[in-house]
């Protein structure tokens, strides 16, 4: 497993880092193929956060946990992720084929200043958007911890799709008519 380590108000010591290591190379063992883990330390009114975002395959499994000790704070996030990914196992074998949701992405791009208008767009992701059902769709929302997700239906011709987390606990999908 690849480490990518980001720092926010904080400076993670040798020891904080090789703990994380240990703890979310045990990870390692639930995916197939080369993983890269995305961690996050920061500090905020002594509150210890650590936001912990591992990319296998193209799916991404996202968590944060907050606690007073950065320690713990790790502890806690390695299990929550480990929660996350037994909680959709089933899901994830029935509905992922292998590398159907690969994803290549672009880094973010700023976009340039407008001049005229009040409309001010602060950052620009592009990322390619694979065809996948609707059920493999709010799984990767679900696992991202995001309010949507845009993807292209396979069910219905490839055409574009959003599914978004209604207010009400359930799922809403907004279709595209034309291809």
């Amino acid at each position: 497993m690849k480490f990518v380590y980001t720092e926010k108000k904080i400076h993670a010591r040798n020891d904080l880092k090789d703990y994380a290591d240990k703890k979310i190379s045990k990870l390692d063992r639930l995916f197939k193929g080369e993983s890269t883990a995305y961690v996050k330390f920061s500090i905020e009114k002594n509150r210890h956060n650590v936001e912990l975002t591992v990319e296998n395959n193209g799916m991404f499994y996202r968590v944060s946990e907050t606690t007073s000790d950065m320690f713990a704070s790790v502890d806690s996030a390695v299990a929550a992720l480990e929660r996350q990914i037994r909680k959709n196992k089933t899901r994830l074998a029935k509905r992922i084929h292998e590398g159907v949701l690969e994803k290549e992405f672009a880094p973010a791009v700023d976009a340039p200043e407008e001049e005229e208008g009040e409309f001010k767009v602060i950052r620009t992701k592009r990322f390619s958007i694979k065809p996948m059902s609707v059920e493999e769709a709010i799984l990767q929302m679900n696992l991202l911890e995001h309010e949507f997700f845009v993807f292209k239906n396979q069910d219905e011709g490839d055409t574009f799709s959003v599914v978004y987390r209604r207010r009400d606990g359930g799922y809403g999908l907004i279709e595209s008519d034309n291809v």
